[in-house]
């Protein structure tokens, strides 16, 4: 597939990050900036671990792409940084996972890290797509807190069980937001490669892709708008518990979630230049996120009670039903 390549794409220049960050995301991290003693624990955590350390990590246990190692995902990184905007590309790395996963991790010089089953599994513009979204990761701010998260969960609480129990607020809260920091670096991804479907094509494949299997993206496009349009009681309860602990939103969500975004026009405006610059102020206050946040978390609350008492009437008209049906015999 070579459709990252059949139009000439806008070069965002000076675009800020805030013009493609999801409400929902700011809100929450606002909100974790906010919980009582996250500031002394960062200091303590990373004070334990340095980036370099981190860094040497990686250079001695995976390939750093450049002009020689992976040209063409070294050539795809730095496409993504011209069209954002980014003047000095980060460093990535293929490390050798069977997981189909990526990340962009660090301190000070935040890193890419691509898993080598990905480069099997997605196109070379799906792979772009997924560049732009770790970089628009690095470009709004998320790397320092992501990487905390995952210092947390693999380090802290798996060695230091006592120290575990202590940040388990800290962590809760670090998941809920780093969920919906996906949905900001989703967009960052789209303006990348400028074209929905490779955009969607990516999560699909991050989400069931296989080596030698075709995808329809038409079919999961469909079903993602089942899953949105709910079912039966048992699938409005599991919207809930499913979410729980999950580190990323469920992948037919975030085609969801893009295909809203795309549908409100705020997708092209950028195209045509209307977007924040980063020497502008940014003038949406903490306030006004926390109103559209919370205007989506009431209205995805009122369809989820709409479906659970619709549910329960259905359930609540067969058992009656079939008790009047054995009264009759």
């Amino acid at each position: 597939m070579s459709a990252g390549d059949e139009h000439q794409r806008r070069i965002l220049t000076q675009i800020a990050a805030v013009s493609w960050e999801h409400p929902a995301d700011r809100a929450a991290l606002n909100a974790l900036r906010r919980i009582p003693g996250f500031d002394l624990a960062l200091r303590k955590i990373l004070a334990l671990f340095g980036e370099r350390a981190l860094r040497l990590a990686f250079k001695a246990n995976a390939v750093r792409t450049s002009e020689t190692q992976y040209a063409w995902v070294h050539a795809r990184l730095a496409r993504v940084c011209e069209v954002l905007d980014v003047a000095k590309p980060p460093e990535c790395y293929i490390s050798q996972t069977p997981i189909v996963n990526a990340g962009a991790v660090g301190f000070g010089e935040p890193f890419i890290v691509l898993n080598s089953s990905m480069l099997e599994i997605l196109s070379e513009d799906e792979v772009e797509s997924v560049l732009g979204h770790e970089v628009g990761h690095i470009l709004s701010g998320h790397v320092l807190y992501r990487t905390l998260l995952i210092l947390i969960l693999n380090l802290v609480i798996l060695r230091y069980t006592l120290a575990g129990l202590a940040l388990r607020p800290i962590l809760m809260a670090l998941m809920e937001w780093y969920r919906k920091s996906e949905l900001s670096s989703d967009r960052a991804g789209l303006l990348a490669v400028q074209n929905p479907r490779v955009a969607m094509s990516a999560l699909m494949q991050l989400a069931g892709g296989g080596r030698g299997v075709t995808l329809n993206l038409d079919e999961f496009i469909a079903q993602s708008d089942e899953y949105r349009a709910g079912g039966d009681l048992l699938d409005a309860v599991y919207k809930v518990l499913n979410v729980l602990g999950q580190t990323h939103p469920f992948a037919v969500i975030r085609v969801a979630e893009l295909r809203d975004w795309i549908e409100s026009g705020e997708y092209d405006r950028i195209l045509a230049g209307e977007y924040q610059h980063r020497d502008e102020n940014d003038d949406r206050p903490y306030r006004e996120d926390l109103r559209e946040a919370a205007k989506g978390y009431q209205d995805g609350a009122r369809e989820l009670f709409d479906e659970v008492d619709a549910a329960v009437d259905r359930l609540r008209d067969r058992l009656t039903g079939a008790f009047k049906g054995r009264s009759e015999d």
